[in-house]
C-alpha cells in the first residue's frame, strides 16, 4: 500500500511505515493513507482508494471530517503525544505573562557597554528593575477549561507551583478524571471558572460548539487584570471581543500561539499581547512522539483494521480468529449487519468472529473467517446500501 506524506514527518514515524512494507509517496496517486501535520485538506477531493488519514497532532480542523466520514475514511489524531511540550509552554506563559522578563532582557541592549564600566552598568541596571516588577503565580488561581491530556498535566504541575486550580470540562472522560489531582475543584459551568480565576488556560478542540466560546459575554466575567492563555486554537476566542476587552484594560494580557494580523498589529503598540509562532508542540520529543503514534495507528488500521484514537469512527480491535479478515464501514442503521451476514452466507463464507462498533451515525466491523474471500465478494459487500467501504485486510 502507498502512503502520501504531507509536511515534514519525523523519521522515526516514517520508519514505522517502511518497516511494515508501506510505500511512501509525496503525491496522492493511488494512496491508501495520508500522514500530515498542518497541511490543509479541507478542500481535498478524496482519492478513490483512500482509507485513512493520520494527523500527527491533536487538532483536526485542517481536515474535512464530514466528507471523510461520508466516504468511510477513518481520521486519526494523536492525543497526548505533544501534551508535555504544550504543558511546558503554558507553565512558561503563566510566569512570563506577569513578569516581563522578555522586555527586561531586550532592554539590556540599550546599555552603552563601550562607554561604561561594570559599576556604571550595574547602577543603570538597578534603575531599570523598577520597570519590571511583576507578580508571582504562587497562591493565585488558575482556571482550566478542558481537562484532556494537556489540561490535566497543566493542573498537576501548576499546583506544584503553589497555585489553586479550578476547572470546567463537560466532556471529561473516566481515564482523564482518574489522572486529576484530588484537590482540583471542578465546576459544572464555565462561568464559575472564569469569574474565580486570575489566569485562564484553554485546552479544547475547535469545533462548532467551541468556536468563539470566549466572547464578550464570557470575557466580562473574568477578573479585572486577569490573563487569558490559549494554546488550543485561535478560533476558540472571539478576536473582535478580545481586542475590545484588552482596549478597556479589563485583561492584563492575552497569550496565544496563533498569530493574526490584528494581534500582530497590537503587539507593536501595546504590551498586553504575547504571541508565539505556533511553537506549543515544537520540540524534538513532541514531533517524534506524534509521528510515531500517527504512523503506528495508521499501520495497525491498514494491516489489521484496528482503530485507536479516531476522531470520526469508534475504537475497534479484535484478536486474530481466522485466516482472513474483512473490515467494513457503514452507516449506523438497522438491518445492515444482517445484510452483511447474508452476503457472506450466500457466498458460503463462515464467520469465525464478528465485531461491530458504532459511534453516532457511523459503524465499523471486523469479520474473521477461515474461508477464502474473493474480490467479487468484497465488491458485493460494497454494493450493500449503507456500506461506505469494504476491504480485505489479509
Amino acid at each position: 500500500m502507498k502512503i502520501q506524506i504531507l509536511n515534514n514527518i519525523a523519521r522515526q514515524g516514517l520508519d514505522v511505515l517502511q518497516k511494515n512494507d508501506f510505500i511512501l509517496s509525496d503525491n496522492d496517486s493511488d494512496v491508501s493513507g495520508i500522514v500530515l501535520r498542518s497541511h490543509n485538506l479541507t478542500e481535498l477531493v478524496l482519492p478513490n482508494n483512500l482509507l485513512a488519514i493520520a494527523r500527527a497532532g491533536a487538532g483536526t480542523n485542517n481536515i474535512d471530517i464530514k466528507n471523510c466520514s461520508k466516504n468511510g475514511v477513518v481520521v486519526f489524531n494523536t492525543p497526548g503525544a505533544n501534551a508535555n511540550a504544550v504543558k511546558e509552554m503554558v507553565l512558561c506563559s503563566l510566569i512570563l505573562s506577569k513578569r516581563d522578563l522578555v522586555s527586561g532582557n531586550k532592554n539590556l541592549d540599550s546599555i552603552d557597554i563601550e562607554s561604561k564600566n561594570d559599576e556604571e552598568i550595574s547602577k543603570e541596571i538597578e534603575g531599570m528593575k523598577k520597570r519590571y516588577v511583576g507578580e508571582e503565580v504562587n497562591e493565585k488561581t488558575l482556571g482550566i477549561v478542558g481537562l484532556g491530556a494537556i489540561g490535566s498535566m497543566v493542573a498537576e504541575q501548576s499546583m506544584a507551583l503553589g497555585m489553586k486550580v479550578v476547572a470546567f470540562d463537560p466532556g471529561l472522560t473516566v481515564d482523564n478524571a482518574l489522572r486529576l489531582p484530588s484537590n482540583l475543584k471542578r465546576y459544572n459551568k464555565i462561568e464559575d471558572v472564569l469569574s474565580e480565576s486570575d489566569y485562564v488556560s484553554l485546552h479544547l478542540p475547535l469545533n462548532q460548539s467551541t468556536e468563539n466560546l470566549i466572547n464578550s459575554e464570557n470575557l466580562k466575567l473574568m477578573k479585572q487584570g486577569s490573563v487569558l492563555i490559549n494554546f488550543s486554537r485561535g478560533g476558540i476566542v472571539s478576536e473582535h471581543d478580545l481586542l475590545e476587552f484588552l482596549e478597556k484594560n479589563h485583561l492584563h494580557k492575552y497569550v496565544t500561539d496563533f498569530p493574526t494580523k490584528n494581534l500582530l498589529k497590537r503587539i507593536n503598540v501595546k504590551r498586553d499581547v504575547m504571541i508565539f509562532p505556533h511553537l506549543g508542540a515544537s520540540t524534538k520529543e513532541s514531533e517524534v512522539n506524534c509521528a510515531v503514534m500517527a504512523c503506528s495507528q495508521l499501520s495497525n488500521f491498514l494491516k489489521d483494521g484496528k482503530i485507536v484514537n479516531s476522531v470520526n469512527f469508534p475504537n475497534i480491535n479484535s484478536e486474530k480468529y481466522g485466516t482472513h479478515r474483512l473490515f467494513i464501514t457503514n452507516n449506523n442503521e438497522p438491518g445492515i449487519i444482517s445484510k452483511i451476514a447474508e452476503c457472506l452466507a450466500s457466498n458460503k463464507i463462515n464467520i469465525s468472529e464478528f465485531v461491530n462498533k458504532s459511534r453516532g451515525d457511523l459503524a465499523c466491523n471486523i469479520i474473521d473467517t477461515d474461508d477464502e474471500i474473493t474480490v467479487g465478494v468484497v465488491s458485493e459487500l460494497e454494493k450493500i446500501s449503507g456500506v461506505s467501504n469494504a476491504r480485505l485486510c489479509y
